[in-house]
C-alpha cells in the first residue's frame, strides 16, 4: 500500500475485564493480534495494533482490564491502562450494556486528556430498547464525544465507531509501515497463543497464576519451525491440573496453540510444551520483568 497518510493518531481501548477490548482490537485491525478468552484479565500488557488505510493510520492500544489490584502483576496492569489514556490522542471506553457506572471507570476517565468515545459492547445480547438506560447513565457520568452501541463479536456498529475515530484524527504522518499490524514480536505472539489456549481449558483458580515463555525458536532448512514453550504456574497442584489426566489437557492446549502458530507463521510448527512451578511469581518484580511485564512496555 502506498503511504499517503496525512492523518494519524494513538487510540487507547480501556474498560473493565472481559468487556471485549481484545475482540474489538482484532476486529478493527483485521487480524488476530490479541488473545481472547472468557476469563477476566486475559490481557496483561499493553498491546499495540495498527490499522492503515488510504489516507490515515490508527494505532490502537489494547489495555489490561480496569480492576482493583491484589498483587504486583495487578498493579502493573492497572498502571498500563492509566498510562495509556494519558499518552494518546483519543480513548475508547468499552462497557457492557449495564446502567451501573463503575468507580474505576470514572477514575480513569478523569485521566483522559483527549476525546473519549463510549462503545457499548455486546448489544447482540440485549434488546435494543434496553440500551437507552445505559446511554443515559453514562452520558450523565461523562461528556463523551460519541456514544456508540456495538458488537465486537459480530461486527455490528464497529464500522461506525471506526469512522467516528477517523473523523477525529489529528493531522500527521504514519508512525509505522503500512503493512505492520502489531509491535509484538513473533515470540510474544506465540507465547500468547499458548496462554490463550490454557485460559480456555483451565479451572477458575489456575488461569491468573500462569505465564508462558518461549525458550526455543528454531527454523529448520526444510521450513519446519520448532518451538519450545514453558507454562509457569504457582502451585504443584496447579501443575497437575494443567497437565491433566495422562497429559491430555496439556496435549489439547498444545495442539490448539499450534494451529494458530501455523496460521501466523505460514509454515509447519513442531510445538513442545512443558510446565514448571514458580511460587508467587505474580508478586516477584524480577519474575514479572523476565516475563516481559516491564513499565513502559
Amino acid at each position: 500500500m502506498e503511504n499517503t497518510v496525512n492523518r494519524s493518531g494513538f487510540i487507547a481501548i480501556v474498560g473493565r475485564p472481559n468487556v471485549g477490548k481484545s475482540t474489538l482490537l482484532n476486529r478493527l485491525v483485521g487480524q488476530k493480534v490479541a488473545i481472547v478468552s472468557q476469563r477476566p484479565q486475559t490481557t496483561r500488557n499493553r498491546i499495540l495494533g495498527v490499522l492503515t488505510e488510504e489516507d490515515c493510520q490508527m494505532v490502537f492500544l489494547d489495555t489490561p482490564g480496569l480492576h482493583r489490584p491484589h498483587n504486583k502483576l495487578g498493579d502493573f496492569m492497572v498502571r498500563q491502562a492509566e498510562r495509556a489514556v494519558r499518552d494518546v490522542d483519543m480513548t475508547v471506553l468499552m462497557v457492557e450494556p449495564s446502567e451501573r457506572v463503575e468507580g474505576i471507570e470514572t477514575e480513569v476517565l478523569r485521566l483522559c486528556e483527549g476525546p473519549v468515545l463510549l462503545a457499548i459492547n455486546k448489544i447482540d445480547t440485549v434488546r435494543k430498547d434496553a440500551l437507552l438506560g445505559v446511554i443515559a447513565a453514562y452520558a450523565k457520568a461523562y461528556d463523551f464525544a460519541a456514544l456508540l452501541p456495538i458488537s465486537a463479536r459480530t461486527g455490528e456498529g464497529v464500522e461506525v465507531l471506526k469512522q467516528e475515530l477517523i473523523a477525529r484524527l489529528p493531522e500527521g504522518p504514519a508512525f509505522f509501515p503500512a503493512d505492520m499490524s502489531t509491535d509484538q514480536t513473533e515470540r510474544q505472539l506465540l507465547a500468547e497463543f499458548v496462554r490463550e489456549k490454557a485460559l480456555r481449558n483451565l479451572d477458575q483458580e489456575v488461569p491468573h497464576g500462569i505465564a508462558v515463555e518461549i525458550e526455543q525458536f528454531c527454523q529448520h532448512e526444510d521450513g519446519l519451525l520448532e518451538v519450545g514453550a514453558l507454562i509457569y504456574c504457582e502451585k504443584n497442584s496447579h501443575k497437575g491440573i494443567i497437565i491433566g489426566a495422562g497429559g491430555e489437557r496439556l496435549k489439547h492446549i498444545a495442539s490448539s496453540a499450534r494451529v494458530d502458530m501455523e496460521r501466523l507463521m505460514g509454515c509447519k510448527v513442531y510445538l513442545s510444551v512443558f510446565v514448571k512451578v514458580r511460587e508467587n511469581w505474580r508478586d516477584s518484580a524480577r519474575m514479572l520483568r523476565s516475563f516481559g511485564y516491564r513499565e513502559g512496555s
